[in-house]
């Protein structure tokens, strides 16, 4: 079988690492030629994924055509803010038998639409899935043991995709709720970007904990409001993703937010992580979507006002535990105190 992944950065690479171990012909692409010629010469992508080698069996491409040509999955692992364009591009040129498997995890800034929704907008006569949860890219293509979920709306496609990618190192969870896997995947990079700061500032664990819990409490009130299933959030793609996200010095969101807690700009913090930091444009598009639904997001709030209106970060902390008293879970203080 091939299998395409478009998208040459470090999760699409060991993604294709992945796969290619268990026998798929797997084809990447990417825009960037010189990316591509690198990994071609050295069979390693040393901007992105260094110290791993690049199997034989992978090849690359710069034409989407070539790559997508004869393959049975779309592996979409190109950013987020990318998946429109690349889908444009595409139009034209995908069968209808093909499935797509997105890896992005984002809130799209235009429209407000999670990634899956994106992919059919262009694509709605193709199956797709999302692969999501704690998995980074250094520690997949090391064979370190991780666990995953694949979401579908058809329970097929999201048991094809299991089959697919599982691994005795690489264990694939099934997930019928695709809002909520979506959802918890893009909005913990805000929560993490926010657990960064609060490093770069010199806080401490409990600062961190407080994040990470009420963090994940902000991202299920939006998912529920979206239509996502509750229980989603304490899986894999909900807890499971925050924990790693907050806490790992893989994390680009944490490190780009330890850099601004400590007094970098936003654009210097892009500049010395070198990789792409979804979290920055989700937390814009997640705000609005937030307003946009009526829902309370006091963190992303105020790390939207931090990225976007220059506020002391600082202050930001200041104003999230100044806010008004509430119950810690509304909906069990107002069940047992009547």
């Amino acid at each position: 079988m091939k299998i395409s992944v478009l998208g040459a950065g470090s999760w699409g690479s060991a993604i294709a690492v992945l796969l290619s171990k268990k026998g798929y012909d797997v084809s990447i692409w990417d825009r960037n030629q010189q990316l591509l010629n690198e990994i071609n010469h050295s069979r390693e992508n040393i901007r992105y994924l260094p110290g791993v080698l690049i199997p034989a069996g992978i090849s690359t491409t710069e034409s989407l055509l070539e790559c997508i040509n004869e393959s049975e999955i779309i592996v979409m692992a190109v950013p987020s803010h990318g998946i429109r364009e690349v889908c444009t591009k595409l139009k034209g040129m995908v069968k209808n038998k093909q499935i797509f498997v997105s890896l992005a995890k984002g809130i799209e800034n235009s429209s407000l639409k999670r990634m899956s929704e994106v992919i059919e907008e262009y694509f709605p006569e193709n199956r797709i899935g999302v692969l999501s949860g704690p998995s980074h890219a250094e520690e997949v293509s090391r064979d370190i043991p991780t666990t995953v979920v694949s979401s579908s709306t058809d329970k097929k496609t999201a048991e094809y995709i299991q089959d697919i990618f599982i691994t005795p190192k690489f264990r694939v969870y099934t997930n019928p709720d695709i809002i909520g896997v979506e959802v918890g995947g893009a909005v913990k990079n805000i929560i993490a970007l926010a657990a960064g700061i609060s490093d770069g500032l010199g806080y401490g664990d409990n600062t961190k904990a407080a994040l990470m819990t009420r963090g994940i409490a902000e991202i299920a009130r939006l998912g529920v409001a979206l239509g996502a299933q509750p229980l989603t959030f304490a899986g894999l793609s909900g807890i499971g993703d925050l924990i790693v996200t907050c806490t790992s010095m893989h994390s680009r969101n944490r490190r780009a937010g330890i850099l601004i807690g400590q007094g970098k700009t936003v654009e210097e913090a892009i500049k010395e992580v070198k990789m792409v930091v979804e979290g920055i444009n989700t937390t814009k598009s997640t705000y609005e979507l937030s307003n946009k639904v009526g829902v309370e997001m006091p963190i992303t709030k105020e790390l939207y006002n931090v990225l976007f209106e220059n506020k002391n970060p600082k202050y930001a902390v200041s104003e999230l535990m100044l806010r008004d008293k509430k119950h810690e879970i509304e909906e069990v203080a107002q069940m047992i105190w009547k």
